[in-house]
């Protein structure tokens, strides 16, 4: 289930990037970013409709997809979450 990014609060929404920032642990290229900077690159995505707050029902959990990964998610399930 999608659940649009406007309607956490700003906080949550700040620890919600943060913690996917450092799991995810993404590769920037040759240039090192701060945590701040990349925080912000998520938020700018997820304006942009390029990401969203995902939350999955079956495992309990809510995380940040890109729009891929979520259209990936919709063809391997012949349910949505």
């Amino acid at each position: 289930m999608i659940i649009p990014h406007e309607q956490l609060d700003k906080d949550t929404l700040y620890n919600l990037i943060e913690s996917y920032v450092l799991r995810e642990g993404t590769d920037y290229g040759e240039q090192e970013f701060s945590i701040e900077s990349k925080v912000a690159q998520v938020k700018q995505q997820l304006h942009n409709g390029e990401a969203m707050v995902f939350f999955s029902e079956l495992h309990e959990s809510v995380t940040i997809i890109s729009k891929g990964e979520f259209k990936a998610l919709q063809s391997d399930t012949p349910f949505n979450e």
